[in-house]
């Protein structure tokens, strides 16, 4: 689908993406994945297994003003050698290099990955010191943060059988996670909208830690929650505001192009305009919003993963369709801001 950008001027902080190269032995497990998060992606990941800086590139100057991005892992380029818990720096090692490229201005003048977010096992516990040490070497001055995907249900079918439940409450966990503060970096929850209240405890018991929410909390539509996203989102409101209460947690709006929410938007034929993607995410957005504050939510488009349920000019579209009414300063925030404060980034 194409359309007329909105605004071609407004500068934009991408504040979540992925790079990734999938070989055809991971192509082949994707498509055994019997979950239904898994049978939905697969075909979206099939069809986009390389999205390096070239593809990415394509999608940032494709009309709208984007200015900078920030990396977030997606267990790509691991090392293939040495301790387990020090694999995760290849990724890094690799987004660094990506962002070097896009830093040189050969390509242009947006900052691809000025911001770059990896996936460290803070189970580890105290023994986690010298693995943060090292992604942070890794990143050449722009390593911000860590994300550990804690998604989990007991329904099985969502999210597979290999999940462990209550990750956020867990006492190695947390003795990992008290490292962030020390090195200044912050944490990206990626969860289900069940596991909200975990992250308010988590919140509450280190305030002096930045939290990001990712997704806006993953509200939750398919499996044993189909044909309950209504009647589940005064329960996820609820716990949204209880989550806004703790200052030192910030969200991002979007990852609604997954199937999780189990939205009719997610590979609609054919797919949904900018218009009816705001209208369809409205109520989740203005939720945040109101409980947070523009100055702690930001945009996200998680690309490639979303790229299935609409394209890149379309979803920036929706996002600027869903400022309408926003004060200069709030709209502001919410496309670039917050993502440049939170993540200090040097655009």
């Amino acid at each position: 689908m194409s359309e007329l950008i909105i605004d071609p001027d407004l500068p934009i902080i991408d504040a979540h993406h992925h790079l990734w190269l999938f070989p055809e032995a991971a192509l082949a497990e994707m498509q055994k994945d019997d979950t239904l998060v898994g049978q939905a992606l697969a075909p979206v990941l099939c069809s986009r297994p390389r999205y390096l800086f070239e593809e990415f590139m394509a999608d940032l100057t494709s009309g709208h003003n984007v200015r900078a991005t920030v990396f977030v892992d997606a267990h790509a380029m691991y090392r293939a050698s040495g301790p387990e818990e020090m694999k995760s720096v290849g990724e890094v090692e690799f987004v660094n290099g990506v962002a070097a490229m896009a830093a040189s201005g050969t390509f242009g003048d947006v900052r691809a990955c000025a911001g770059i977010v990896g996936n460290v096992d803070l189970r580890l516990g105290d023994t986690v010191e010298p693995v943060l040490e090292a992604h942070i070497r890794a990143g050449g001055g722009r390593y911000r943060g860590v994300r550990v995907t804690t998604a989990y249900d007991s329904d099985s079918s969502i999210m597979g059988a290999g999940g462990t439940p209550h990750v956020l409450l867990d006492e190695r966990f947390r003795a990992g996670f008290k490292w962030l503060h020390k090195f200044g970096l912050s944490f990206d929850a990626t969860l289900l909208e069940p596991q909200l209240p975990e992250l308010i405890d988590l919140a509450r018991a280190f305030p002096e830690t930045q939290i990001v929410l990712v997704h806006a909390g993953m509200p939750v539509g398919i499996g044993s929650y189909a044909g309950k996203r209504e009647e589940r989102f005064p329960i996820w409101r609820k716990n949204i505001r209880t989550l806004a209460a703790c200052d030192n947690v910030a969200v991002k709006l979007g990852g609604f192009g997954m199937p999780t929410a189990g939205l009719k938007s997610f590979r609609a034929t054919p797919p949904f305009t900018s218009e009816q993607l705001a209208a369809e995410w409205r109520p989740y957005i203005e939720a945040c919003i109101e409980s947070f504050g523009a100055h702690r939510c930001m945009f996200e488009s998680n690309f490639p993963v979303d790229s299935g349920a609409f394209t890149y000019p379309v979803l920036w579209n929706a996002f600027k369709r869903l400022c309408v009414g926003a004060s200069k300063e709030e709209r502001t925030a919410l496309l670039g801001g917050t993502a440049i404060r939170i993540y200090r980034l040097e655009v």
